[in-house]
């Protein structure tokens, strides 16, 4: 994997795979331990953590899915086939001031381009057409460190674009991003949860 580009926000990483090809077909490694380094508690949220779970995602032409918030977990993404439009939201400075405002970065992803995705940012994206999404966590999924926020919080202002094909021009979401809290909603509940611990 080679990292192909740069990101303003602490800890993501962009790269793209290597695909070695001849008329059989294509062969792709991922993932290998030793080129992506190590794993700290910093980045993952979790003292020696390493990855633990693989999924695939698959979503029509028009699916966004997010924001989606973890305390606990280092999110490495391969888009397998297919273009997202993936919106990365610095919540960090926010969860340090609440009258901070977040730091967004979005980027078009293409196959075999990946990200590296760290604690502390929220992550979602918008099939722009039929995506097949691999990524590998750092947390197996128990449903506790599944937060998230608004997809369209005027706060934040992600510029998704217009969706063709739906009446509204508007995403097509499930109804958990559908009923997420706004960024601030979010913080307020994560801040207060914290002085109560």
């Amino acid at each position: 994997m080679t990292e192909i580009r740069d990101s303003r926000l602490v800890g993501v990483r962009y790269g793209k795979l290597t695909r070695h090809a001849d008329p059989r077909g294509s062969f792709v490694e991922l993932w290998r331990a030793s080129s992506f380094g190590a794993l700290g508690e910093e980045a993952t949220g979790l003292p020696n953590a390493g990855f633990v779970q693989a999924n695939l995602s698959r979503s029509a032409p028009g699916v966004l899915r997010g924001l989606h918030y973890h305390r606990r977990q280092l999110d490495f993404w391969t888009v397998v086939s297919g273009r997202a439009l993936v919106a990365l939201v610095d919540v960090r400075p926010v969860l340090a001031d609440p009258s901070a405002r977040a730091i967004v970065e979005t980027r078009e992803l293409v196959e075999t381009e990946t990200v590296t995705i760290p604690t502390g940012v929220a992550h979602g994206f918008l099939a722009l057409e039929a995506l097949q999404l691999l990524y590998l966590v750092t947390n197996e999924y128990d449903g506790s460190d599944e937060l998230g926020f608004a997809w369209d919080d005027p706060a934040v202002g992600i510029e998704w674009p217009t969706v063709p094909g739906t009446a509204d021009g508007r995403p097509i979401l499930s109804d958990r991003d559908r009923s997420n809290p706004t960024l601030l909603e979010l913080v307020m509940h994560l801040t207060h949860g914290r002085r109560a611990e």
